[in-house]
């Protein structure tokens, strides 16, 4: 148990209800919502001691909440985390969660963010067309162009040829003295 020697003394001096009860077997005190989730039901509706002996009405589905007879919660009922407590008397049958609350305000559209994307185009005068130019249709000529002599080129490629291998034949006999 998570009980401290003080609220055992409390525990062992409840009065026991007669049918299914639930014992708070917390150290500290526990909250009782008005729903079994605390995402659904984010606010308490009060508060019970460790050691508290209140009378058990059933378990959500899951068997994670404890609904409980709470008389200041809705309809006189509140929820419990399982953990926190004990059930004893019997086997507590599952009961359905009420509905959850509707949010106070709803999701809506700023208007000042609405009036950035809703615009009106300019007014503007519609294109006007205008023909492309003729098409002018090249002439062509047969003429005959003379070819240069192959040998002038030739000979420069050959000789840069020997003069870079002349270049090359002299860099390695430099390289090994």
């Amino acid at each position: 148990m998570f009980l401290v020697p003080n609220q055992a003394e409390a525990y062992q001096d409840a009065s026991t209800p007669s049918g299914i009860y639930i014992t708070v077997i917390y150290s500290e005190e526990i909250n009782v919502r008005s729903g079994p989730s605390t995402v659904n039901y984010p606010d308490p509706i009060g508060k019970l001691q460790p050691g508290e002996v209140i009378p058990a009405l059933g378990v959500s589905p899951g068997r994670e909440w404890v609904q409980i007879s709470f008389p200041s919660g809705p309809n006189g009922v509140g929820w419990v985390y399982a953990e926190y407590v004990s059930v004893s008397g019997g086997e507590l049958g599952i009961v359905e969660p009420p509905p959850t609350s509707t949010p106070l305000a709803t999701n809506t559209i700023d208007p000042t963010l609405a009036a950035a994307f809703n615009f009106q185009p300019t007014a503007t005068r519609m294109p006007t067309f205008t023909p492309p130019p003729p098409l002018t249709v090249p002439t062509f000529t047969d003429a005959i162009i003379s070819q240069p002599s192959g040998i002038a080129s030739g000979l420069l490629v050959i000789s840069l040829g020997l003069i870079g291998a002349v270049g090359l034949l002299v860099s390695f006999v430099l390289r090994r003295q």
